[in-house]
């Protein structure tokens, strides 16, 4: 709903408001039903005197009467020197007679007869009126947007026999009480403005006063951060409610502080032991390669083969570049900075693939490149990382497979120098390619998991991209592309 949207001070705010006004029209509501119940027993009451005063009236002329007192002499009874008229005149009351079989026989008031009754009576009035107890019967009608009320009754003898019928038509005539009730209401309504006044007013500082303690509250809150110190609320003369409410932040204020401090001192232990599981690794890289270089010239060490100067040569120099990476990570931790910062050069990728290849003995690694020669934008000491973690990932892959198969190749797409690295080895599962490049994640029994992450991150640094593709028991092919 829109209203559980506004503010707590804007409901409280419409809610007093609404109050006043559902007030107002029910106390309308009541008055005016009750006005016209009130017209309802006042036009029973008043029909019933008029029709009790009649019937003595009329008794009083039967009794005084010369006339033989039956049905038949009811008519000369009743128009004896107009005494029909005169009762009528007395009283203020049109008077019908209907003889026993509820035919008219006399009137008073000729004009009223015409719209008010009939001829002959229904017989379910003098059905009515002679199973009837109380020996009455009043019917309820409309005509011409005015309500009548038609009173039936016996005009009896003095040992009560029933000589005719009297029919009293009873206008409801409301022109005073309406006009009390319009009167009324328009007193009601003048009130109600006043009031309503005095309950905006009042609701409006009223709403602002009680929830003033909570905006102090709300903006507290709002304003609390981890990472900086936070103050307490501090509110006199407030209701038991919000005191709960404060003392209950200013106790999460003291447990916020203790956590922060706790956070703070796990996030620095933390950043150190990432930081040590990178430079280890970062570490290990180079130092893989140069066992293996060392171990590959100390079995192919033949101090009489003509080609042994150059060998040395190549060997002192993968060495040398080893040990220059290593310098520069050492530097950079003792710096307290990240990574040896990327400097881009113009490379031939096929070129420094093939020099990073050689530290590895496994006769199974074939090279291919398209061109001899592809240049591109890297840093020569990270593509040999690049290398290295690729081709040590797809021998790892490959250690279970009875004839394993790694192609190295380089070839160019556009404008990018794309370096490939396929296996024949297990593969990547489904649930674990999604978590291939995250941090800490492997699924060999030893290494920090940070190799992939690592690659992913220097190839992106530069501009370029890395992806894979890999069938379970079928092997995978990793390729990095990076701009010329």
């Amino acid at each position: 709903m829109r209203l559980l949207k506004f503010s707590l001070r804007t409901r409280i705010f419409l809610s007093m408001i609404l109050l006043v006004l559902l007030a107002s029209i029910l106390i309308g509501g009541i008055t005016i039903y009750q006005y016209k119940e009130e017209a309802k027993e006042y036009h029973r009451d008043r029909l019933e005197r008029k029709e009790e005063a009649i019937r003595e009236h009329i008794k009083f002329v039967i009794e005084s009467t010369t006339y033989e007192v039956k049905e038949e002499n009811v008519i000369l009874i009743l128009k004896e020197r107009g005494k029909i008229h005169e009762i009528a005149q007395v009283h203020n009351m049109p008077i019908n007679v209907y003889s026993l079989d509820g035919e008219l026989i006399l009137k008073s008031n000729q004009s009223f007869f015409r719209d008010t009754t009939d001829f002959q009576l229904d017989t379910e009035i003098t059905d009515k009126l002679s199973s009837s107890s109380k020996k009455r019967v009043v019917r309820h009608t409309v005509k011409n947007e005015k309500r009548f009320q038609s009173s039936y009754t016996y005009i009896s003898d003095n040992k009560f026999k029933p000589l005719a019928i009297l029919n009293l038509p009873y206008l409801e005539d409301d022109y005073f009480i309406t006009r009390d009730l319009e009167n009324f209401l328009i007193r009601l309504l003048e009130v109600y403005l006043f009031m309503l006044m005095i309950a905006i007013g009042l609701a409006y500082f009223l709403s602002k006063y009680i929830t003033r303690s909570l905006k102090t509250i709300s903006d507290k809150i709002n304003q609390t951060r981890l990472d900086k110190r936070n103050k307490k609320i501090e509110i006199e003369n407030v209701s038991e409610e919000i005191f709960t409410l404060v003392n209950a932040y200013n106790s999460m204020i003291d447990e916020l502080e203790e956590s922060a401090v706790k956070l703070a001192t796990s996030e620095r232990e933390q950043a150190w032991r990432e930081m040590a599981k990178q430079v280890a690794h970062e570490i290990k890289n180079p130092l893989t390669p140069m066992r293996l270089s060392v171990q590959n010239f100390q079995r192919k060490f033949d101090p009489y083969d003509p080609e042994m100067p150059q060998k040395v040569e190549e060997f002192s120099q993968t060495l040398i570049n080893q040990i220059d990476t290593m310098s520069s990570i050492a530097s950079a931790f003792s710096n307290f900075a990240k990574m040896p910062a990327q400097q881009n050069e113009t490379l031939n990728v096929p070129k420094i693939v093939k020099l990073a290849l050689d530290i590895f003995n496994e006769d199974y690694i074939i090279f291919s490149a398209e061109k001899e020669e592809i240049l591109a934008k890297f840093d020569r000491t990270q593509l040999i990382r690049v290398v290295t973690n690729l081709v040590k990932n797809a021998i790892q892959a490959t250690e279970a497979v009875g004839n394993p198969a790694i192609l190295v190749a380089v070839t160019e797409e556009a404008d990018f120098a794309c370096l490939t690295v396929s296996d024949n080895g297990l593969g990547i599962s489904e649930e674990n390619k999604e978590k291939i490049f995250e941090p800490k994640f492997t699924t060999k029994s030893s290494g920090m998991g940070l190799g992939l992450a690592m690659v992913k991150n220097l190839v992106e640094s530069c501009g370029g991209s890395i992806s894979f593709s890999s069938k379970l028991n079928k092997g995978t092919i990793f390729k990095v592309c990076l701009p010329k």
